[in-house]
Order: C-alpha cells, then sequence, then structure tokens
C-alpha cells in the first residue's frame, strides 16, 4: 500500500482519494461576480459538501454558480476566462512539469486550468498535494522529544494522538482541536467562540508575556478588534505548538514551533493573549 506523505504527515490511500473528490469535483463552483449581468442562466444552484465548499471559499457570497465540465467547456472564452477570475483551486499551466503541461494544454483557458475529475487523474496528484501544501511548514510532530511528550500528556492528554494527522473530512477546527487536546477527546474536534470562551474563562488563568512559552498548556488565542475569538493554538513545551489552523479538510492537526505557530496566526487588527490551563 502507497502511503502519500503531506506536511510531513502519512496520509493513506482512502483519505486521498477523498481529498480526489473534494478537489476535483464533477460538479464545480464558479464566481459569476465578474460576469457581465451576474451570469444569469449560466449553471445552477446547489447545496455542496462542506468540504467541497472549503476547497473553493464558498460561503455567504451567492455569486457562484455550478457547472459540470461539458457544460463549462461549451462557453465562450471570454465567459470562461470571467468564471475563472479569482477562484481557488484554479491551477495554472506554468506552474505544471513538461509532461503533465502538455496533458493540460488543451484544457487551459488562458493560462488557467480547472481541475475536472478525468483531467486530474491524467496529470496524477501533484495538483491537489500542492493546494494542501500551499504556503504551511511541515508538522514537526516527528521531532518532538518523549520527554515533551510526556511532560504535554499531563494537561493535554489529547494532543499527541492527534498531532500528524489530517481530518476525516472538512469540520475540525482550532478551538475544538484545543479543547479536544485539554480533554482527550471528549468533546468534538469543532467548538464555537462561545464554548471557547466559557472554557477560557473557568479552566484557564491570563499570563502575560512569553516567558511560559515554552511550558506545556498556554493557549494561545487571537481575538479581532472586536474582541471575538478568531483562531486558538496551545503549546506543548520544549518551543512547540498544536493547532489547526482551519477547519477545511487540507488543514490537519499540526506541529510547528510556537514562533511559526504565532507568525502563521498573524493577521491585521489580530490581538494575542496567552491562557495558561489549570491542571
Amino acid at each position: 500500500m502507497t502511503v502519500t506523505t503531506v506536511l510531513g504527515i502519512e496520509v493513506p490511500p482512502a483519505l486521498v482519494e477523498r481529498w480526489r473528490d473534494w478537489f476535483a469535483p464533477a460538479l464545480q463552483p464558479f464566481p459569476t461576480r465578474f460576469l457581465g449581468g451576474g451570469g444569469a442562466g449560466i449553471g445552477r444552484s446547489t447545496e455542496p459538501a462542506l468540504s467541497v465548499r472549503d476547497t473553493f471559499h464558498v460561503y455567504d457570497d451567492p455569486s457562484w454558480t455550478w457547472l459540470e465540465q461539458p457544460e463549462f467547456e461549451a462557453l465562450d472564452r471570454t465567459t470562461r476566462r470571467a468564471l475563472l477570475r479569482g477562484r481557488p483551486a484554479t491551477g495554472r499551466v506554468s506552474d505544471l512539469p513538461a509532461p503533465a503541461r502538455a496533458l493540460a494544454e488543451d484544457h487551459a483557458v488562458d493560462s488557467r486550468i480547472v481541475w475536472w475529475p478525468g483531467l486530474l487523474r491524467r496529470v496524477g496528484d501533484r495538483p491537489l498535494l500542492d493546494y494542501v501544501e500551499h504556503g504551511l511548514p511541515a508538522s514537526r510532530h516527528g521531532e518532538v522529544p518523549p520527554a515533551v511528550w510526556e511532560q504535554a500528556r499531563v494537561l493535554l492528554p489529547g494532543a499527541e494522538g492527534r498531532a500528524g494527522t489530517f481530518p476525516a473530512a472538512s469540520g475540525p477546527n482550532c478551538f475544538g482541536a484545543v479543547l479536544a487536546a485539554v480533554q482527550d477527546g471528549s468533546t468534538a474536534d469543532r467548538s464555537q467562540r462561545e464554548p471557547i470562551d466559557l472554557w477560557l474563562s473557568t479552566r484557564t488563568r491570563p499570563v502575560r508575556g512569553t516567558g511560559h512559552d515554552h511550558q506545556p498548556g498556554v493557549v494561545l488565542v487571537w481575538r479581532n478588534r472586536e474582541g471575538q475569538a478568531e483562531h486558538a493554538a496551545v503549546t506543548l513545551g520544549g518551543g512547540y505548538a498544536f493547532s489547526k489552523p482551519s477547519q477545511g479538510w487540507f488543514s490537519p492537526f499540526i506541529v510547528w514551533s510556537v514562533r511559526e505557530t504565532i507568525a502563521a496566526s498573524r493577521f491585521q487588527g489580530g490581538m494575542l493573549s496567552r491562557h495558561a490551563v489549570v491542571a
């Protein structure tokens, strides 16, 4: 059995097969906001799985339509170009190695490519894996010394078993990952702002500065200008931190250094606070 390694994490074949379905589904979304007249009469509406929504970032914006390959390819070139403007999970011919480029060029719209299921099968998984790895450092879970894991288990009994794994589908998020790490799987891997804020108020104490970042159980919380929690991670000790960057299927339960975790989690206007888990 061939195991694919992505971001330093081994991914079994059955999960990679599901990734292909979410990355290159037969029915795909396209933004219509750049079409004159709003794209009336093109495609259809649908209720996709959350994992497909996450691939293409289709959320509350209503200006999306859904097309199958023959429908898309029957449109004129100007319309197809407008439908690909700013669309996630869209390939570029120039990013492909020469053999794959030859396979994809006939399907390109200018320099851009829609990864339909049949085309992805012919080209191979490299575009899919590049999508998952884009902009992220590899997980460092394999670098964490046994002594650090042993100490972390006291406060974070659920972290080690999740670290260096991908979720079965979209859904698990950063707040749920922190709570599951602390509560050893007695909660789901998904949580909203209210439960994490309630837990922080009852199970942690505020700490200031970076002096505790080398210890296990310091919850890092990023808030927006309105004071709402936007992201969270937790330190493992030894300079490492555990987090899940997003709710997407492509977002693993990952271990980075504390510095890497903080750098990757910054956003404009974000404010970082620290909270030590109370045993």
